[in-house]
């Protein structure tokens, strides 16, 4: 399936995976169908990532994403109430973080020795970890 959508005339110029590869087999696998040019890992502290993902909460009208400590009424602005997706429940947060320790973090090392780690800072404020994102992209 990734080689397929990686071949179509849009991924010409280069592409971007979000949250893949997820294993060092699917690292290797990737590796013999394109090359790799970079990895960015954004790194963030646990307890932070868990109130940034338990905090969230969705607008089901308009799909609109805030956070609690944003809109601590949980009414979207388009007056419907906001829900917590099961996905972001501190849990399964939690319970997500035990599977990356085990199965991804092992790509930090992975690609950190092939040169291709770039770490980026995700606990500043999101137009300086766009501004460094954008700079490993710009190489």
């Amino acid at each position: 399936m990734v080689k397929k959508r990686i071949q179509q005339p849009d991924c010409k110029n280069g592409f971007l995976f979000d949250g893949f590869p997820r294993t060092l087999a699917q690292a290797e696998a990737l590796e013999k169908i394109s090359a790799v040019d970079a990895v960015i890992n954004i790194e963030v502290p646990v307890e932070r990532l868990i109130q940034r993902i338990s905090g969230r909460r969705i607008c089901p009208a308009c799909g609109a994403a805030y956070h609690v400590s944003k809109k601590p009424d949980n009414t979207c602005d388009c007056g419907a109430t906001l829900y917590q997706r099961d996905d972001d429940k501190e849990e399964t947060v939690r319970n997500r973080l035990v599977v990356y320790e085990r199965s991804t973090k092992p790509l930090i090392e992975y690609y950190a020795n092939k040169g291709l780690l770039h770490t980026v800072n995700g606990d500043n404020e999101i137009d300086i970890v766009d501004a460094e994102i954008c700079a490993v992209l710009a190489k």
